[in-house]
């Protein structure tokens, strides 16, 4: 080869090269699930993830994300059950059609996953919304389930701000929560450009969910930062398709967890108020939380007297993340009881 055609081969050799290390490098999943489709309907497949595991089934149901939220806390769970994660319509990978956001056609895409899945006698296991797909299947179909377990998620979305018995209105609240501290009113937002950054802002606000589910709700960009969130109309959707709960028409055993406030001193040592308006602020806002808890925990109380509460104070929203060990535990004591 001559040395002018070496050269030329070697700059292409080593421009190709710093290309190549420009662009960003394949992401995977690295949770141990297998991934399938179920058709629940025509033109419309949900996506189904199974972490295996032996044992009572357990089918893990989100609300405003995809089944991808509980990797990781499903592969703990599958050392002692078969654990299932279903997408629902709308988000991720499932299909997005137009219409099928109701409750009661969540629910019955649930039964057809079952169907199709061959579950016999599950656990069904759901936060936030998915809460409401625990409520109508144990409402209207008792014998498909052994149990319910709600993951912060017992709780009526009809209700509006009279319904807690606060003695401010909407309007005040709001003028009192501009004065909490600069860090609880911090929001994690796409701006933060890459997935890593965007969970790094989530763990200041408590915990991250799994960067597997970031990617499936935000679009990636060419250059691997963050892109867009495709599901505000699939979200407004559900929200308006929502139905007060009928705790009393649920047959199935229930297990409730509910993710409580920190005391006001460890929000005090975590936070740092600056003055007055700040501490009076965070004192407000737990006040709130705790009110809208009770209600919450009264109104199933009442329609299920034999529900079991259990309280995990300092809990996240993503209380199966924030504090997996004890949610684990309280999961495995409730399925072992089961007949």
């Amino acid at each position: 080869m001559a040395e002018g055609t070496l050269r030329i081969t070697l700059l292409a050799y080593l421009f190709a090269t710093v290309l190549w290390a420009q662009v960003p490098s394949a992401w995977h999943d690295p949770s141990k699930h297998q991934v399938q489709f179920v058709t629940v309907e025509d033109g419309v497949q949900l996506e189904v993830l199974d972490w295996g595991g032996t044992g009572r089934p357990v089918v893990l149901l989100a609300g405003y994300n995809t089944a991808h939220v509980y990797d990781g806390f499903a592969e703990e769970l599958a050392q002692t059950n078969h654990v299932y994660g279903i997408t629902r319509r709308g988000y991720g990978m499932s299909s997005r059609p137009d219409l099928g956001y109701t409750a009661r056609h969540s629910a019955e895409d649930v039964l057809r996953v079952l169907d199709s899945l061959q579950v016999v006698a599950p656990v069904l296991a759901g936060h936030s919304f998915g809460g409401q797909d625990l409520t109508t299947l144990g409402a209207t179909n008792p014998d498909r389930i052994a149990g319910l377990i709600y993951l912060n998620s017992a709780e009526d979305p009809t209700l509006v701000w009279s319904d807690y018995g606060l003695d401010v209105s909407p309007s005040q609240h709001q003028e009192i929560m501009k004065d909490l501290p600069a860090e609880m009113r911090s929001r994690p937002s796409p701006a933060d450009k890459t997935y890593q950054a965007y969970r790094g802002s989530q763990s200041k606000r408590g915990v991250a969910v799994p960067e597997s589910e970031l990617r499936q709700l935000f679009t990636a960009n060419t250059d691997g930062t963050m892109g867009k969130y495709p599901a505000h109309r699939v979200r407004e959707a559900i929200y308006k398709g929502r139905q007060k709960p009928n705790y009393a028409a649920i047959q199935a055993p229930i297990l409730a967890l509910f993710a409580m406030p920190p005391t006001l001193d460890e929000q005090i040592d975590r936070y740092q108020p600056q003055n007055a308006s700040e501490r009076a602020a965070m004192e407000h806002d737990r006040a709130v939380t705790l009110a809208i808890k009770a209600t919450f925990m009264r109104d199933l109380q009442t329609g299920a007297p034999g529900a079991q509460i259990t309280k995990l104070q300092g809990a996240n929203f993503y209380i199966f993340l924030s504090n997996e060990a004890d949610v684990l535990r309280e999961m495995r004591t409730f399925i072992t009881q089961l007949r």
